[in-house]
């Protein structure tokens, strides 16, 4: 047995009762699994008992008994769970410990006395592996959160451990990276015999090769551990808040009745077929209705052109409009310009060319802080913006700032915690939360102060579908009550397809598309040229000859919208 959790349960020391509780799991050599659950649901926690961050580095008490390799971890030193468990982190920052890229790669072959000659072509075939050939002489912590991602999974791939554990490998990774990331990952499975440990909220991501079981979890509780095939018969992803597949979320719509026999976690098996009439019956009675849009332009950009080192520009000749009410996505594959553009709408980085204009001012005019009473910006990592050491104190923050009443921040500040669903956590340490609870707290920060334009950079990562769905909805309710126009930045193509109507396309710091949503989305070579993908939703309309690929997204993004309406 290569992991087994006995009875095992752990309380963190600054929480009152246990995150994990007895836990009875157990892994065989060779195995690859997935463990998925809500936000806070534990599954991380387990992770950090693998990799020895519990108990040596986040304090608390355990009970129970966990073995990896066939040995007690109440007996290990940190080095026993480095030589066994080679771990990619969810916040790479914290992961980083070499100068540049080629450095971090080789920091495993230089704990293991490699000699230097041996290391270089080590690093070199590792780096082509992930695409980082280009950037070996870069520092990490100026990569894109992606490009970040990919230099961690490098620095475990060179690394010779039998266990490999991924927490959120593709929480910042382009659709397209997230492909090849999962495949690489089941080549070291099958080539080199690792365990596999992954856990991660894209379920449909990590199911484009095979797994083995599928473990989900609940308030600290394993609640399945089966196939995925059977996991995806059942209803226990709707139950417990987890996302399941777009195909398989069309399929149900359209009253398909899925079993484990139809293999579902595969859209491409033969099983679609006995579902087709079903599926055109159901496209058939769509009517779609296509609501007015308010024209009167918000923000304009205007032949930005934008270089870190005065040679490579980031951003080249971009221009675009967003329209007062929208809901805009910004998408493109990482290190395409998507978050410069950011930094530039912020005042974080001036253009070297071109007019960025907010109601027809001009932003150069302003300072950093009146851009910021204007446009509310939440960024990919929570642990950059953080500032303050309890959750109502960060969300009060700006408010504080502007001087506002106190009883009329105290009100609200719990109405945005309740709709982030974030109440229960509101006198709780920033600390003691999960990555994506953070990221709620500072979606939170921003919502209180209620801007013209909110841009939200990957707003998904780290957030399970029951959280980011709450979320989201009530930004859409402000977006239409209120007017605030919101422009997301994500890879995450459920989202994309869920809530925005426009989509930018950037590549190589170029803009390559701006078109409706689904009209983007129905084009593979376009969507190639920016490393995104097709979903399974488009594979399934062409699997079932359905010409009018945008038709069948805007019937099925209509269905699931009423549903969660209701």
């Amino acid at each position: 047995m290569q992991i087994e959790f006995s009875n095992f349960s752990f309380q963190y020391e600054s929480l009152d009762k246990p995150t994990l509780k007895n836990i009875n799991l157990k892994i065989e050599k060779g195995e690859k699994i997935v463990i998925i659950g809500a936000s806070g649901s534990g599954k991380s926690t387990i992770g950090r008992c693998l990799n020895g961050l519990i108990p040596h580095a986040i304090k608390g008490q355990s009970t129970g008994d966990l073995h990896i390799a066939g040995k007690a971890v109440s007996d290990f030193d940190m080095h026993h769970y480095t030589e066994l468990v080679g771990t990619v982190l969810q916040d790479t920052d914290s992961q980083f410990v070499g100068l540049t890229v080629a450095e971090d790669i080789a920091f495993a072959l230089e704990n293991q006395c490699t000699p230097t000659v041996d290391m270089y072509p080590v690093v070199k075939s590792t780096a082509q592996m992930v695409e980082l050939e280009t950037l070996l002489a870069r520092s990490p912590q100026e990569l894109s959160g992606g490009q970040k991602q990919r230099v961690s999974l490098a620095g475990i791939l060179v690394d010779d451990v039998d266990i490999l554990l991924f927490d959120e490998p593709l929480a910042a990774l382009d659709p397209k990276t997230s492909k090849k990331t999962i495949e690489i990952i089941d080549q070291l499975h099958r080539e080199a015999g690792k365990t596999i440990v992954i856990i991660e909220h894209r379920l449909e991501d990590v199911l484009h090769r095979h797994v083995d079981r599928v473990i989900l979890m609940d308030n600290g509780e394993i609640v399945a551990d089966m196939t995925p095939d059977a996991l995806l018969a059942s209803s226990l992803l709707t139950t417990h808040g987890i996302r399941e597949p777009l195909f398989l979320s069309a399929l149900k719509s359209a009253n398909c009745h899925i079993v484990e026999a139809d293999k579902p976690s595969n859209v491409n098996t033969s099983y679609l077929q006995k579902h087709k009439q079903n599926v055109l019956d159901w496209f058939t009675a769509y009517s779609p209705e296509i609501p007015a849009v308010e024209q009167a332009p918000l923000l304009a950009l205007s032949e930005l052109t934008y270089s870190y080192n005065g040679d490579v520009n980031a951003v080249d000749d971009v221009s675009f409009t967003v329209n007062k009410g929208e809901f805009v996505s910004i998408l493109g594959k990482n290190g395409s310009g998507k978050s410069t553009l950011t930094k530039l709408i912020m005042g974080v980085v001036e253009p070297d060319a071109g007019h960025i204009l907010l109601n027809g001012q001009d932003l150069s005019e302003l300072s950093i802080f009146e851009r910021s009473l204007r446009v509310g910006v939440v960024m990919q990592n929570p642990n950059h913006m953080i500032s303050h050491h309890m959750i109502f104190d960060e969300v009060a923050f700006g408010l504080r700032n502007r001087g506002v009443d106190e009883d009329i921040i105290n009100e609200k500040v719990l109405q945005v915690l309740t709709l982030c669903g974030l109440k229960k956590y509101r006198n709780w340490p920033i600390d003691a939360l999960s990555y994506g609870q953070k990221k709620r707290v500072t979606i939170a920060s921003i919502l209180v102060l209620e801007p013209e334009l909110l841009i939200l950079d990957e707003p998904t990562a780290g957030q399970d579908y029951r959280s980011y769905t709450a979320m989201l909805s009530f930004i859409k309710e402000l977006n239409a009550r209120l007017g605030i126009t919101v422009v997301i930045i994500s890879h995450d193509m459920h989202l994309v397809l869920e809530y925005t109507t426009r989509s930018i396309v950037l590549s190589d710091s170029k803009l390559i598309a701006d078109a409706a949503m689904t009209e983007v989305f129905s084009q593979p070579d376009l969507l190639a040229a920016a490393n995104l993908t097709t979903t399974s939703l488009y594979e399934l309309a062409i699997s079932l000859g359905i010409d009018d690929t945008s038709a069948f997204m805007q019937y099925f993004i209509h269905t699931e919208q009423a549903r969660n309406l209701a």
